[in-house]
């Protein structure tokens, strides 16, 4: 199907909000929302301007502008998107959903209110949890109270795939797949072994796992107190008392972690919690703040996904079959780079910055 584009609009097209949002509306995990409203609201929110492509449309061209979009748009911080996507979805699984949101169809969160304080959405389709009288948000409560199928081909949770390459696998069922084995293909030592570094410097080697960041993410707000104080500003590393006792690390320490992939300074947390042989840094961390050159290679300190590496195989692509369809994640199709085999030791401790 040919194409015809206009590379010298552009500009134009990033810097407003295209009319199809609300000729079109929106969708969000199978449920249809009318936005037209509201795209009409961000004329006066946003003011307009002429387009050469599309008329007179909103205008995108600020930060804040951008974000008043996303939030009125959204049935999470706009109440009457909400209502819309339950009607919507309500009628689709023959249930009435619309008490989910009786209170509070006339909010609406901008951005005069985040960026004051944190602040609690609304229950809306985009997600399966109801947080409605402050209830605390529960996955998939909204399909066992409310009747509403499950994304699968039955409707129901699934823990059989009789897609081919899932049984030629022999994941058909959920079953435990140990991580990649680097330790003997790579002649690596294994996990809690201690040696020594081709620089002289004690060494421990762990399995370094990027889990899921508490304090990050989707709860970041550098320039709020609050936050910060919970923070320790800059990249850190969880690793067990055992651990570090091997390497005389103590809590906050900077270390220096590396592989056959790259190489990450950061400071330790030195815990009790986590067990011997494994380390854990938390994904997607401040990186504006706290970051030094690494002492060995003079580079700056890399991020949790400097020592990852993504590798993937043939289920993780599967698509064209009942509720099975492809789609990117991060820079993979799932998390399975989320286990590595890593050396840890302890660096000089003046940094440079």
């Amino acid at each position: 199907v040919p194409v015809t584009r206009d590379y010298t609009k552009v500009y134009e097209k990033w810097t407003h909000l295209g009319p199809l949002t609300g000729d079109l509306g929106t969708g969000v995990h199978g449920t249809a929302y009318n936005v037209s409203k509201q795209v009409e609201e961000l004329k006066l929110i946003n003011g307009v301007s002429e387009t050469a492509s599309a008329g007179e449309r909103p205008r995108l061209d600020s930060a804040v502008k951008a974000i008043q979009a996303v939030l009125h748009l959204s049935g999470v911080t706009n109440g009457e998107v909400a209502a819309e996507g339950f009607k919507n979805q309500g009628a689709r699984v023959g249930a009435d959903m619309m008490d989910l949101v009786s209170d509070v169809q006339a909010t609406r969160i901008n951005w005069d209110h985040i960026k004051e304080r944190p602040t609690e959405v609304i229950t809306s389709p985009e997600w399966t949890g109801s947080k409605k009288n402050g209830r605390r948000y529960t996955a998939f409560s909204i399909n066992l109270e409310y009747d509403k199928p499950w994304h699968t081909l039955s409707g129901r949770m699934h823990y059989y795939l009789d897609h081919d390459w899932f049984m030629d696998y022999g994941e058909s069922f959920p079953i435990f797949r140990p991580p990649f084995d680097h330790i003997h293909i790579n002649g690596e030592v294994g996990p809690g072994e201690v040696g020594t570094s081709q620089y002289g410097d004690t060494e421990v080697t762990v399995r370094y796992l990027t889990t899921h960041n508490k304090w990050s993410i989707h709860s970041q707000y550098f320039d709020n107190l609050h936050t910060l104080s919970i923070s320790r500003g800059g990249q850190v590393i969880w690793m067990s008392n055992k651990d570090a006792e091997k390497l005389g690390v103590k809590d906050n320490d900077w270390i220096e972690a590396y592989n056959r992939n790259g190489i990450v300074s950061a400071r330790a947390i030195v815990s009790h919690r986590i067990p011997e042989g494994t380390v854990f840094m938390n994904h997607a961390q401040e990186r504006t703040a706290g970051t030094p050159v690494n002492e060995h290679t003079g580079r700056r300190g890399g991020t949790h996904n400097s020592l990852t590496r993504i590798m993937i195989k043939p289920i993780h692509v599967a698509g064209g079959y009942g509720h099975l369809t492809y789609g990117f994640n991060y820079i993979g199709p799932t998390g399975n780079n989320r286990d590595e085999v890593t050396r840890i030791r302890r660096r000089s401790q003046e940094v440079q910055f």
